[in-house]
């Protein structure tokens, strides 16, 4: 029996939605995006963009009567709009009810501690003035991690408070409080789960962090784990799909401690920077695969075709304004290195501005390729100046 394919509404039309929609062209599946403006990466190749706000009520529940199924590539958008939707017979994935909980990292540490899943100690502080009294009543110590309860992303929203010399840069607002936890490893593991409860998983990858951006820079896989390390951390990864019954993707990011336990650091609920080696290493994308998952299509293979190492492609330090790029050629001259540029018409210090992968016999040879890219290819701006 033939019937039409469905539309997809993504909120937000950044790198993330580009490459859903990159990922969709080969299925003619119409993609349509809301987001502010069309100079965005999605907007040139989303089937048809829709300007507004993803965090606006109306302008959410205007553009999900344009489409058939809803879904995200950012969790902070309004999600009374989308229940709204839902109750209007919209399928929504992942349910607002789900995003609610993991945009707020203070409702995600509960979410844990409630299913006996592991993770860090951790408080929660409305604001400075009660974490200020936790310090001075010796609920807590120094060193500490703080995270805000909303909005973080790429680095931000966390910081790391050594001494009391640091209390001023604390971030205001509630957040979370957690001990700095020694830390062998980060590992990252993406996961799927479709509605008819089908779960698939791709392997493990480490990531190494930007020590000025806080960010991902630079990602392998396979990841420097033993054989029992790699299945236990991805079974807690579908465990914790599991119980958040989200179908989609979820990129579950862990600490491996010095003691050997894994815990759970936080969640994304979309595609995510630990799974962008996926497009080039893969038999099946992460894109692809959040697509399959929400549309209730058949799960595809995570098969890694070789070993391989992403590194992020960051803007230039102290360039700020129209983007321009400098040692392409020679990066496109490296032998099965692949450069995804997103299409950002402006760059500025560590803004993301795309990605890098090679695949190699070995996850070393794959690494150094990567770190030929990030010393070659440099994002600055050439601003001319008014003569």
């Amino acid at each position: 029996m033939s019937k039409t394919l469905p539309i997809v509404g993504i909120l937000g039309g950044g790198q993330l939605g580009k490459m859903l929609a990159i990922a969709a062209h080969p299925w003619d599946l119409p993609i349509y995006m809301l987001d502010k403006s069309t100079d965005y990466p999605g907007g040139p190749v989303s089937t048809k963009f829709f300007t507004g706000d993803f965090n606006n009520y109306e302008d959410v529940v205007a553009f999900g009567q344009q489409a058939d199924i809803l879904t995200v590539e950012i969790e902070h958008v309004n999600t009374a709009a989308l229940k709204t939707l839902k109750s209007q017979g919209k399928i929504v994935h992942p349910d607002p009810d789900i995003l609610e909980i993991i945009k707020d990292k203070g409702l995600q540490k509960e979410f844990y501690e409630n299913n006996s899943l592991p993770t860090a100690p951790f408080r929660l502080y409305k604001n400075l003035e009660e974490l200020k009294a936790a310090i001075d009543q010796n609920e807590i110590s120094y060193p500490f991690v703080q995270k805000s309860r909303e909005a973080g992303y790429d680095g931000k929203g966390v910081v790391v408070i050594k001494d009391a010399s640091m209390f001023d840069q604390c971030l205001p607002g509630g957040s979370v409080i957690e001990p700095l936890v020694p830390i062998e490893k980060e590992i990252a593991v993406v996961v799927a789960r479709n509605p008819k409860g089908d779960i698939q998983n791709f392997e493990p990858v480490e990531m190494q962090f930007h020590p000025t951006a806080n960010l991902v820079e630079l990602l392998f896989c396979p990841a420097a784990l033993t054989p029992t390390q790699a299945a236990e951390v991805t079974q807690l990864a579908r465990q914790v799909i599991e119980a958040y019954q989200l179908c989609g993707l979820l990129a579950v990011e862990f600490f491996l401690t010095k003691e050997g336990k894994w815990l759970i650091n936080e969640v994304a609920p979309r595609p995510h920077n630990s799974g962008h080696h996926t497009i080039d290493s893969c038999i099946t994308s992460q894109f692809q695969q959040h697509l399959r998952a929400i549309l209730n299509w058949p799960l595809g293979d995570t098969t890694e075709r070789q070993p391989a190492a992403m590194i992020n492609l960051l803007g230039a330090d102290g360039h700020t304004g129209p983007v321009a790029y400098e040692g392409m050629e020679d990066c496109l001259d490296l032998s099965d290195c692949h450069i995804h540029l997103y299409g950002k018409t402006q760059t500025r210090p560590f803004r993301k501005m795309g990605h890098a992968t090679a695949l190699a016999e070995d996850v070393a040879t794959a690494i150094e390729k990567v770190r030929t890219i990030k010393n070659t290819l440099k994002i600055v701006s050439h601003v001319q100046k008014e003569s």
